[in-house]
């Protein structure tokens, strides 16, 4: 027997939003969880729903979890233009629901707290409409 369920079927990722989305991403240089984790259900996220999963704080991770594909290493100096281009493509995706995370930076005293919070207040500059889920 060799079919597989729908849900564990893995979509190649392909449609109008799932590219629009990805230029979206690249035209702000941002990060997503979706790519740098090599998440499976990119396709439905970004081609299906239009949405990403937004990593702040660069894309190199201190810590080496086993069962994490982010990279692993010493991080570059943080960007501090990062959350407002965070915000202009959370606008232009026209998002009313935005989900945040980041790689652990733990040669940060405050761990990207900042970062996190001055994200959240160009989001809400923007829009105050936006659900910000933060994690």
């Amino acid at each position: 027997m060799n079919n597989r369920p729908d849900w564990l079927k893995v979509r190649i990722p392909s449609g109008r939003n799932f590219f629009e989305v990805r230029r979206i991403l690249r035209s702000h240089q941002l990060n997503t969880i979706c790519e740098d984790a090599m998440c499976p259900n990119i396709a439905e996220c970004w081609g299906k729903h239009r949405t990403a999963t937004f990593m702040i704080l660069g894309n190199i991770c201190t810590r080496a979890c086993a069962f994490c594909a982010v990279t692993s290493g010493r991080p570059s100096e943080y960007d501090l233009m990062e959350p407002a281009r965070v915000a202009a493509a959370i606008a232009e995706l026209r998002l009313k629901h935005a989900v945040i995370t980041s790689v652990d930076r733990d040669d940060l005293a405050d761990g990207g707290a900042a970062i996190f919070a001055d994200t959240v207040r160009q989001i809400r500059k923007l829009d105050g409409n936006v659900k910000i889920e933060l994690l």
